[in-house]
């Protein structure tokens, strides 16, 4: 399979390494450096770029019918003119806060631990998230789509960074040297607290779940979640 990176900095490199391991051809790496030329060669691309230009590299993917995976979050704003794209050009797209297999496993526990925790309102939920300092959006998109699983599963309405009011989840975000990153899901009440953790030890697990991503959604159009991906539908 012939691959084009969109954005070529860590997370690409590590991609880059993972998808050759596995047999694939890399025909783009894309930064700010070099233009677009090769895209049309591929038969995928996958974007980890930043939140500025993640909206112009999937919209350049859509009208050059080569399907997409984007795991740059902080561009979310503009996601229903992306999908809207998306269906226009009959292209293929997969979004992700986060392509880890673990994470997604781990989006599928606090779901369900949101759901049974629900009638138990002697228990407030809160979130922490840690990432390394180059981190560039904050809270993480892992943490916002943690924040929305409870919501969906729950009384609680909206997440926020400040002091949370009721029915809101606050989501700490701090940043540390080195850390791939770390998602904590904590309900407390006066008797115990009930945590649910997930820790990165590296950033292969996200690469090779890109990848994987890459190769699942590779001759497909549509709109589609790791869910998808990982036959996780219920």
């Amino acid at each position: 399979m012939k691959i084009a990176l969109l954005g070529y900095g860590k997370m690409g490199k590590v991609i880059e390494r993972i998808a050759i391991k596995r047999g694939h051809e890399i025909v783009l790496k894309k930064d700010e450096n070099n233009t677009y030329d090769g895209l049309s060669n591929a038969d995928v691309a996958i974007d980890f770029s930043v939140p500025t230009a993640a909206v112009e590299n999937i919209s350049n993917c859509f009208h050059t019918h080569v399907p997409v995976v984007s795991g740059t979050t902080g561009w979310l704003e503009r996601y229903d003119e992306i999908i809207a794209l998306c269906n226009e050009k009959k292209g293929g797209f997969i979004s992700s806060s986060n392509f880890s297999l673990g994470v997604n496993l781990f989006f599928e526990v606090n779901d369900y631990l949101a759901k049974i925790m629900a009638p138990y309102t002697s228990y407030s939920v809160a979130m922490e998230e840690i990432h390394h300092t180059q981190k560039l959006d904050a809270p993480s998109g892992t943490a916002i789509s943690l924040a929305n699983g409870v919501i969906e599963n729950s009384n609680y309405t909206k997440w926020t960074i400040d002091k949370p009011a009721a029915n809101e989840i606050q989501i700490e975000a701090l940043r540390v040297e080195d850390v791939p990153g770390t998602h904590t899901v904590t309900y407390n009440s006066n008797v115990d607290s009930i945590e649910i953790k997930h820790t990165a030890h590296n950033r292969e697990g996200f690469a090779l779940g890109a990848v994987i991503a890459a190769e699942w959604l590779a001759g497909k159009q549509g709109v589609f979640t790791m869910k998808d991906v990982l036959n996780l539908e219920r």
